[in-house]
């Protein structure tokens, strides 16, 4: 699937498939440097991590676990709530282990400020941010994050895992999504 096919619903592509590898290359080499001789669990946040977390992880030489949570802030809305639920729980003990999130994007911070506040209260020994984007102007709290892909301005984007109702997830790209498409 390419912007072509989605030339209907798509305002243009924000970010293109080559440009996500380059970063993506950059952040894994910056990962492997500040963890050289740690074990890192990276814990992916479904459903939009998949993307991210597979090609992240395939990057790192760094010796590595993963493990996968489910967590919810949306429902069916382009809005984050605010309110978390857990819907799959890690299955790893963090106890003493050194755990980099791994995240598609983070718009307001709430859910990941709660997921960080979680997982540290485990007994990690460390727990760090990788991102493949962030929306500045969108945030709410104020969360660190170690690893950044990129900025980007606060518009509804989709591709490379993320969505809008269930689809658009397997864009290779980041594309600006129209908005009579989700404001309908």
């Amino acid at each position: 699937m390419d912007a072509h096919d989605m030339q209907d619903d798509l305002a243009q592509v924000l970010i293109t498939e080559e440009e996500i590898s380059r970063r993506l290359d950059e952040m894994a080499a910056q990962i492997d440097a500040d963890h050289e001789g740690q074990q890192l669990l990276l814990v992916g946040v479904l459903k939009g991590a998949v993307y991210v977390m597979a090609d992240l992880s395939r990057r790192l030489r760094s010796s590595i676990q993963m493990d996968w949570m489910a967590v919810s802030s949306y429902g069916s809305g382009t809005k984050s709530s605010g309110v978390v639920r857990i819907l799959k729980d890690l299955d790893a003990d963090l106890t003493g282990r050194h755990v980099l999130i791994v995240e598609d994007i983070i718009d307001s911070g709430l859910t990941l400020s709660w997921l960080l506040g979680n997982l540290s209260s485990r007994g990690a020994a460390s727990v760090e941010i990788a991102t493949l984007l962030r929306k500045p102007e969108a945030l709410k709290v104020e969360v660190d994050v170690a690893y950044v892909g990129f900025d980007i301005p606060t518009e509804f984007v989709v591709g490379y895992g993320l969505d809008y109702a269930e689809q658009y997830r397997n864009l290779p790209f980041i594309g600006l999504l129209k908005p009579e498409v989700y404001e309908n």
